[in-house]
């Protein structure tokens, strides 16, 4: 049975359809192996955790995204893994963004309602 969150607090419904749109155009990795691999390969443009990731896959997420340089853009999200779920079809803590145009469209969200690390 799903959980009904009344008093959740999605950042911002155009992210989420983003992220969506960004899913079904196959520009998208979902789960911890497959982000940290698009990470290593220097697929990813843009790093997204969930508001509900533990400390320790954050700080795992930012060694991987500043390692040689590469200087990922990362941010967590004030969505938690069920409406990530809801959104893109997969739930999962961590995403990355393979696409520079749908990484360019989340960052201008992103940094008129949150700091971008």
């Amino acid at each position: 049975m799903r959980e009904w969150r009344k008093n959740s607090k999605v950042d911002n419904p155009k992210l989420l359809s983003l992220l969506g749109m960004c899913r079904r155009a196959n520009k998208l990795c979902c789960g911890h192996d497959s982000a940290v691999g698009a990470i290593r390969s220097k697929n990813a443009k843009l790093c997204l955790l969930s508001s509900d990731s533990s400390e320790r896959l954050r700080n795992e997420i930012k060694r991987e995204t500043e390692f040689g340089g590469s200087e990922i853009p990362s941010a967590v999200l004030e969505s938690d893994m069920y409406e990530i779920g809801k959104a893109t079809g997969l739930k999962s803590a961590v995403l990355t963004v393979n696409d520079e145009g749908f990484a360019n469209a989340m960052l201008s969200l992103l940094k008129t309602t949150q700091e971008v690390n």
